[in-house]
């Protein structure tokens, strides 16, 4: 009779488990999936459930908790470092003509870019388990696809429709200028991720990207101001449509695989929270009820262990590093 609580709570805890973890083959076990949980649902876990049930469920972790809380190895929270995120031109002027907006939204997705280089950055020499460090190495080349592919969008779709607009060539030029000097860093980046897989050197991976943060920064940072200086060429008789223009190039960037494979990377690093004082929550990215539960939390549920590294949850908030 005494043992009837905790089988109770076995069996109720599996159920839940059970439930979940289905959605992620990599989890072969309840101990598996525990272990690819965050570390807050972790210590909710053990503060619901008695020890004997604890054992039941996960005699293998239990004594890594108990041993990571001995040793105070929590993972900490996210910070913006090295790289800093950059303010948005309408906070910085109060403008909201078109121009402003969109460059705006530009510095935002800029944002999450830094985000993701940040929490590779900071996570990297952390990672101690071969999932762990497997899983890693999908969240960064995913990042990689990101940024590469935003840019590739820029240059082949986004500049030459601003120019064709304005009626005349050139525009953008110094920012596809910009992207040539940190390409070939990021190039060399999944190259080393592609040959080492999870033995990558946590050592060897920060030297490629120290190789082209600041490029990758000073670009991040100058491409906002150069939108909203595009002004200047929006007259009467050559009307630029700057927003209609960035949706359209947006939109076809984003394909099926895309979506399942990288997305989350990006908005998982969004933090509009507290970002300018919260004005950006819940109007960027400029999704609402079904759309923006599908892609914040169905979505991830895909390659769920890669996501575990982003900074942010999907409500915008910053959040505890997975490592």
């Amino acid at each position: 009779m005494g043992t009837r609580p905790y089988i109770s709570a076995r069996r109720n805890t599996q159920c839940i488990i059970n439930s979940v973890y289905l959605f992620d083959g990599r989890c072969a076990s309840t101990q598996d999936f525990y272990i690819h949980m965050t570390v807050p649902i972790q210590n909710i876990i053990f503060q619901v459930l008695p020890t004997a049930a604890k054992s039941l469920l996960y005699p293998r972790v239990v004594k890594l908790h108990f041993k990571n809380m001995a040793n105070n190895d929590s993972p900490p929270m996210y910070t913006d470092t090295p790289l800093a995120v950059i303010p948005t031109p309408k906070f910085e002027t109060g403008n909201e003509d078109p121009f402003t907006i969109e460059a705006s939204h530009m510095a935002l997705s800029h944002n999450a870019f830094i985000r993701g280089f940040n929490s590779i950055y900071q996570q990297a020499s952390r990672l101690q388990e071969p999932t762990d460090k497997s899983d890693f190495v999908g969240y960064c080349q995913a990042w990689i696809e990101c940024v590469k592919t935003h840019h590739h969008y820029e240059e082949t779709d986004l500049f030459p429709n601003i120019n064709k607009a304005a009626g005349t060539t050139g525009l953008m030029a110094d920012a596809v200028q910009e992207h040539e000097l940190f390409y070939g860093g990021m190039d060399r980046m999944k190259a080393y991720l592609d040959e080492t897989g999870a033995e990558f050197s946590a050592a060897e991976l920060i030297s490629i990207m120290d190789s082209f943060k600041k490029p990758l920064h000073s670009h991040l940072k100058a491409e906002p101001p150069a939108i909203v200086d595009l002004a200047r060429y929006n007259t009467e008789q050559n009307p630029i449509d700057i927003m209609a223009i960035a949706a359209a190039a947006g939109r076809k960037q984003v394909g099926f695989s895309f979506f399942l494979n990288t997305v989350p990377v990006f908005f998982l690093n969004m933090e509009t929270a507290t970002f300018e004082g919260g004005m950006w929550h819940g109007v960027f990215p400029p999704l609402k009820g079904f759309a923006r539960t599908l892609v914040n939390n169905v979505v991830p549920m895909w390659h769920s262990g890669r996501w575990r590294f982003a900074s942010c949850t999907p409500d915008g908030e910053y959040k505890q590093l997975a490592v």
